[in-house]
């Protein structure tokens, strides 16, 4: 997040210093309000750039063995070009490392799920769950390794996350 402060504000001095540009082009005849118009839509500009982005990247640095497997877009509220053009704001992998049939059922996989989420800082979480292929129930572990049923989703055949975990 620092970094991205310290860009945003090299973008603003730099887009500021284009309206400086503009003026001294013009004799000092362009309006002096230039200048801050010019630095704030130069970190704007930057900013969105960054959040159109931030998924390419990160999916750019993923290991191989990590399969993607959903994203969401979501439009938001304050900023309300996401209607018309959402941007990836959250994505799911699977570590194909982590799948294991370690269990007296065939039909039962384990396998670790992370999830990237775009914030104020990117967040990574990862959960280890369990599916039924024959079923595609799925249900996440708790933090003591228990089944939490409670949380149980049944997967559609079509599913991503059910082709890449449950393929042969």
């Amino acid at each position: 997040m620092f970094w991205t402060l310290i860009a945003t504000v090299f973008c603003g001095l730099g887009a500021a210093g284009i309206a400086l540009g503009i003026r001294a082009i013009t004799r000092n005849k362009a309006p002096r309000w230039l200048i801050p118009v010019f630095a704030g839509a130069g970190m704007l500009g930057y900013l969105i750039y960054g959040e159109y982005t931030w998924y390419d990247h990160k999916q750019t640095l993923l290991p191989e063995e990590a399969v993607i497997v959903g994203t969401e877009s979501d439009g938001i509220l304050w900023r309300p070009w996401t209607f018309v053009f959402p941007y990836v704001t959250a994505f799911s992998t699977v570590d194909v490392e982590s799948i294991s049939r370690d269990t007296d059922n065939p039909n039962i996989v384990r396998f670790t799920l992370y999830r990237f989420e775009q914030k104020m800082t990117d967040a990574v979480s990862h959960r280890v769950h369990i599916i039924n292929c024959e079923s595609r129930e799925l249900v996440p572990l708790g933090a003591d390794g228990t089944p939490r049923v409670d949380n149980m989703k049944v997967l559609e055949s079509g599913n991503p996350l059910y082709q890449t975990v449950c393929a042969d």
